[in-house]
């Protein structure tokens, strides 16, 4: 756990004074202090709605975290491990109704020899959501989950099973530091794997994974407190563009 894991950098165990002090408010439900009062989209900022927001992509860098920290570790037993990798495109196969059907489509990771066939591929694809979110509050958690978990499955797994011949994991974690059931066999079967290659105790390897998932949701959840957002929207950067009309060419 976070709180209890001895603070070395090197393993990504530390937080700065106060990170871990907005850390510990979060974990007892304490209001964080210097917090702003409105939020540049308009709304009051509270914990919940900074963990909610989208304005200044602090959701996604919070995906993003949690992508290549999962994808770090299954570099460790895996095979040809990739980010976003580009699905095939589809030949007139015919998929349900709410399957992701685009030409552009792609998922956050691919690894092979993770179940069972050092071959196979296995396909993952990651979200984080937030509990408290206005439009989740009224659920249970447990419900979150599921609903979540069969929104990507009827996104992804009918495609990723008859089009790219794998198997696709849906990987759901919660603000709160919780995983799906299935995200919950996928980092088992990670510490089984570990556990085997490095000689330690399955518990021990359990206990380090949760703890490296604990300090990613951490830092990108403090960041999603703490960063700047804007009230302004910047122009739009179009160098390609701007070389061609500009007829700037390089220079020796």
């Amino acid at each position: 756990h976070w709180l209890t894991v001895v603070p070395i950098s090197a393993h990504g165990f530390a937080l700065h004074k106060t990170s871990f002090r907005d850390a510990l408010c979060m974990r007892y439900g304490w209001q964080p202090e210097h917090l702003p009062l409105h939020c540049p989209c308009g709304h009051p900022f509270t914990i919940d709605h900074a963990l909610s927001c989208v304005s200044g992509g602090y959701s996604v860098l919070r995906h993003n975290e949690l992508r290549d920290v999962t994808a770090s570790i299954l570099d460790e037993v895996c095979h040809g491990v990739e980010l976003e990798r580009s699905l095939m495109p589809l030949n007139g196969e015919k998929l349900h109704t709410s399957a992701n059907t685009s030409a552009e489509a792609r998922l956050d990771i691919s690894a092979r020899g993770f179940w069972s066939n050092r071959f196979a591929r296995s396909m993952f694809d990651v979200r984080v959501f937030h509990p408290n979110a206005p439009s989740s509050r009224k659920s249970s958690l447990v419900s979150q989950y599921k609903k979540h978990e069969s929104s990507k499955r009827r996104q992804y797994e009918q495609r990723v099973r008859e089009v790219e011949g794998s198997s696709f994991v849906p990987l759901v974690f919660s603000t709160a530091g919780g995983m799906g059931p299935a995200c919950t066999t996928t980092f088992k079967r990670l510490a089984n794997l570990l556990a085997a290659r490095h000689d330690v105790p399955y518990a021990a390897m359990m206990n380090w994974l949760r703890c490296r998932v604990s300090f990613a949701l951490l830092r990108s959840t403090i960041a999603a407190l703490r960063g700047f957002r804007r009230t302004f929207k910047m122009p739009l950067l179009q160098p390609a563009l701007a070389l061609a009309e500009g007829r700037l060419g390089f220079v020796g």
